[in-house]
C-alpha cells in the first residue's frame, strides 16, 4: 500500500486528521477539567471542514478574524461567532449584512470611545443591537484598554449602553508568544486572568453587563492553572500546530498536524544543498523561530512519513526554490534524496503557511484518504 503522494502536484498542503482530532479532543479535556467553554478560533485553519471538528456543535461557538471567515462560516451553518479584531466603522454595514442574511449572533470588538461612538450612530440608524466586547489590554502586547483603566472601560460601556448588546470584556495574551518558561506561562496565563476579571469588575460595579468573560491564546490556554471567573478561551493555533509554538512549549514537534508535500528538483552537493520546488511562496516568508532557542530556518525537512531527518531544515527559500541543508553546527549527515523525492516539511507558522494555499490533502495513518477540504482567504 502506497500512501498516495506521488499522486499530488506539488508544493501543496497535508493536513493529518487524526493530528487535528487529538489536538482538539486534548484542549477540550483541558478546558472543561476547568470549567470554561473553548470557543475556538478559526484563524489558523480557514476551513469550513476542520471547523466542525473543532466546535462543540455545527453551530458554533467560534471566533474568527475576518469577515470574510465569518461570511463563509455562517453559509455553512455556523451561528455564534465573535470578530476579534477590532471593528473599523467602515465595517458595520458588512457585519449588519452577515447578521441579517444567516441569523448569526456577530459579536464585535473595540477599545476605544470613538469606535464604541460609531457603532452607537450606526445602531440609532439600523436598529440592529449589535453585540460588543470591549479589548481589555492583557500585557501591553498590541491593542486594548488597560484593565485598570476605569474612566475609559467605563466611558466606552456608557456609550454602548445606548443601544448595542454590551456583553463583556475580551482579551488575549500576545506576549505569551515571547515565553518558552512553563513557569513564565503559568504566570502569564494567571496574570491574564486577572486583567480580564479586574476589567469585568470595573463594569459591574458601574452597573454594566459583562457576561462574557473572554482570554485566548494558545500558550496560556495549555498553561493556565486555573480559569476561575473566566467564561471561555477563544485559542486556535492548537488544534494544527507549528514549529514556533513548539519553541514556546505549547505543543510537540509531533504534534504537528501541518505539512507542505515537496518534490527534489536539484542538488548541490559540494554545497550540501539539496533543491525542492516549495519556496516562500508555499512556506511563507515567516522566520519566528529565529528569535527563539532553535532556529529552524523555513521548516523541518521530513520524509514521506512525516519523520524529521536529522538536522536538515529549509535554509533558504526563493520564490519556488527551497534550499535544505543540515543546521550550523550539526554532525548529522545530508540524506542522499534523488530528483523527484517526496519530502514534507514542517512549517514555522501554520497560520502563515496555510494562507499560501487553497485546500488541504487530508492525511490519516500516513496515507492520503482522498478528501480534500477547501480553505479560504481574503478579508
Amino acid at each position: 500500500m502506497t500512501d498516495g503522494f506521488d499522486d499530488l502536484e506539488t508544493p501543496c498542503l497535508l493536513l493529518d486528521s487524526d493530528k487535528l482530532a487529538a489536538n482538539v479532543a486534548g484542549m477540550r479535556v483541558r478546558l472543561d477539567r476547568l470549567g470554561v467553554t473553548l470557543r475556538p478560533h478559526l484563524k489558523t485553519a480557514k476551513s469550513l471542514d476542520v471547523a466542525r471538528i473543532a466546535m462543540a456543535s455545527p453551530s458554533g461557538p467560534a471566533t474568527v478574524s475576518t469577515l470574510r471567515e465569518a461570511e463563509h462560516f455562517a453559509e455553512g451553518g455556523v451561528r455564534d461567532l465573535i470578530y476579534a479584531v477590532g471593528i473599523a466603522p467602515q465595517k458595520l454595514d458588512r457585519v449588519g449584512a452577515i447578521r441579517r442574511r444567516w441569523g448569526v449572533d456577530l459579536a464585535i470588538v473595540l477599545d476605544s470611545v470613538a469606535q464604541a461612538e460609531a457603532v452607537a450612530a450606526w445602531i440609532r440608524r439600523n436598529g440592529d443591537p449589535l453585540p460588543v466586547l470591549i479589548e481589555v489590554d492583557a500585557d501591553g502586547h498590541r491593542s486594548g484598554v488597560n484593565p485598570g483603566d476605569t474612566d475609559t472601560l467605563v466611558a466606552i460601556g456608557r456609550v454602548l449602553a445606548e443601544g448595542a448588546s454590551l456583553r463583556g470584556v475580551l482579551l488575549h495574551a500576545g506576549d505569551s508568544y515571547g515565553l518558552n518558561d512553563p513557569a513564565a506561562l503559568r504566570a502569564a496565563a494567571e496574570a491574564e486572568r486577572q486583567a480580564a476579571l479586574g476589567a469585568a469588575a470595573i463594569l459591574r460595579e458601574a452597573g454594566l453587563p459583562s457576561p462574557v468573560v473572554s482570554v485566548g491564546s494558545t500558550p496560556t490556554a495549555r498553561h493556565a492553572e486555573n480559569l476561575d471567573g473566566i467564561t471561555e478561551v477563544r485559542a486556535g493555533v492548537f488544534m494544527i500546530g507549528d514549529l514556533f509554538q513548539a519553541g514556546v512549549g505549547s505543543c510537540a514537534i509531533d504534534d504537528i498536524a501541518l505539512t507542505v508535500l515537496t518534490t527534489v528538483i536539484g542538488h548541490q552537493r559540494d554545497k550540501g544543498w539539496i533543491i525542492t520546488d516549495a519556496g516562500w511562496m508555499a512556506l511563507s516568508r515567516d522566520r519566528g523561530t529565529a528569535r527563539q532557542a532553535v532556529d529552524q530556518g523555513y521548516g523541518i525537512a521530513c520524509d514521506s512519513a512525516g519523520h524529521p531527518y536529522p538536522d536538515l531544515i529549509v535554509r533558504d527559500a526563493n520564490q519556488e526554490h527551497g534550499i535544505l541543508a543540515l543546521r550550523p553546527g550539526a554532525s548529522a549527515s545530508v540524506p542522499d534524496l534523488p530528483i523527484g523525492a517526496r519530502l514534507r516539511i514542517l512549517p514555522n507558522h501554520a497560520c502563515a503557511t496555510g494562507a499560501q494555499h487553497d485546500r488541504y490533502h487530508v492525511v490519516s495513518d500516513g496515507h492520503l484518504t482522498g478528501a480534500v477540504w477547501p480553505r479560504i482567504s481574503g478579508w
